[in-house]
Parts: C-alpha cells; sequence; structure tokens
C-alpha cells in the first residue's frame, strides 16, 4: 500500500537537484550491458562533456553494473544515477552502490517517501497531467516524461503552460537528432542511449552541450 501524500515530509526537488545540478542538458542511459560495455560507453559520454550517467537497475544483474561505473565515475570525481527503481529492494540496491539518484519509470508515493527519508534525490516517471499534479504535491519539481517518444515534444510544451514551474527529463526513444526539438519545447534535459556508440551522433550531442554553455 502506497503513503498517501499527506504522509511524506514535504520537500522541493529544487533543494535535491540545485540549478546546477543538471547543468549539462543531457544525461547517459545504458540499459541491459555487460560492465565492461556499459563503462567504454560512459567514458565515451563523460569524455562529449556528459555529466550524468544511469544505469537502470530492473534485474538484479544490473546491479554489478551500476557498481562499475560508480567506481569509473569516482575515478573523474563523478556521480552517476540508478534507473527503474520500482521496489524498496531496488532502492537498498542503488544505496548500497552510493548513487547520487534513482529514477523511476512511474510515480510511487511510497518510493518518493522513502527517498525522502534517505536523501536520495528521486526522478519519478510521469505521462499524464494528473500525474505531475501529484508529483507536485509530493514536492517534485524534476520528472520524467516517459516514454518521450511517445509522448512527443509537443505534449511538453502543453505540459510547460499549467506547470512551468515543473522541469522535464525526457527519456525513452530520444535520440540525438529529435534531442534539440525536446529541447526547444522546454525539456530541461534528455536521455540518450545509443547517440554514444555512434560516432555521427556523438558529434550531434558535443554539439548540444556546447550550445548549452
Amino acid at each position: 500500500m502506497t503513503a498517501p501524500a499527506s504522509t511524506i515530509h514535504p520537500l522541493s526537488t529544487d533543494q535535491w537537484f540545485p540549478q546546477d545540478f543538471f547543468r549539462v542538458p543531457v544525461i547517459a542511459v545504458f540499459r541491459g550491458l555487460s560492465a565492461a560495455e556499459a563503462v567504454r560507453l560512459s567514458v565515451r559520454a563523460w569524455d562529449a562533456g556528459v555529466e550524468h550517467v544511469e544505469i537502470p537497475i530492473q534485474t538484479s544483474d544490473a546491479v554489478p553494473v551500476l557498481q562499475a561505473v560508480a567506481d569509473a565515475a569516482a575515478e573523474r570525481g563523478l556521480v552517476i544515477g540508478a534507473g527503474t527503481v520500482t521496489t524498496l529492494e531496488q532502492l537498498d540496491a542503488a544505496t548500497n552502490v552510493g548513487v547520487a539518484f534513482t529514477v523511476s519509470p512511474g510515480l510511487d508515493p511510497a518510493i518518493v517517501a522513502e527517498s525522502v527519508r534517505r536523501g536520495i534525490p528521486h526522478l519519478p516517471g510521469i505521462a499524464t497531467a494528473t500525474e505531475i499534479l501529484l508529483a507536485r504535491a509530493l514536492g517534485l519539481t524534476w520528472v520524467k516524461a516517459f516514454p518521450a517518444s511517445l509522448l512527443g515534444a509537443a505534449w511538453v510544451k502543453a505540459q510547460k503552460g499549467p506547470y512551468p514551474e515543473t522541469n522535464f527529463i525526457a527519456t525513452g526513444g530520444v535520440t540525438a537528432l529529435n534531442a534539440p526539438e525536446f529541447l526547444a519545447a522546454g525539456t530541461s534535459v534528455v536521455g540518450l542511449s545509443g547517440a554514444f556508440a555512434d560516432d555521427a551522433q556523438l558529434d550531434l550531442v558535443r554539439a548540444l552541450i556546447a550550445r548549452a554553455r
């Protein structure tokens, strides 16, 4: 049973994600890879100017991958996030690795409440105006628009009207080719995956980051 909004300690994620936390408008998301491949692509992302990598941990096999990328990030003075956190057990695993934030494909008030208690920034997935309203009631001003490829950039632009204080991270089907459209629509950050294995898209990623600086 999930916790009602009234039982959750009030917290704005402006505190969790200060203005300069996502100063780079691109994060890298690497799902279902070996530890070696995830580290290799993370290095390519970091070298391109990306500061945050997310490793989804929908299965226990992904936790060692998360740890390997976290270790590689620490050598550069960087931090990473854990994605697809949908249970408290996965939140435990992410906490044990020492991630800087967690991401979910949906919005679970119980996970939000436990994240608040632990002081671990959490990005819930949303796909409707109602979910944005619930996220706002829980104090969440940063959310993940998912799946972004189905919602579309126009959806983000429409939601920024009634919810101007909400910051969207668009993931799920976003590429370096359509990322500018999402950013122009008011998306704060895009999550990219395959772009870091493609030299042509990697050049576009570098250009996106350069324009934001």
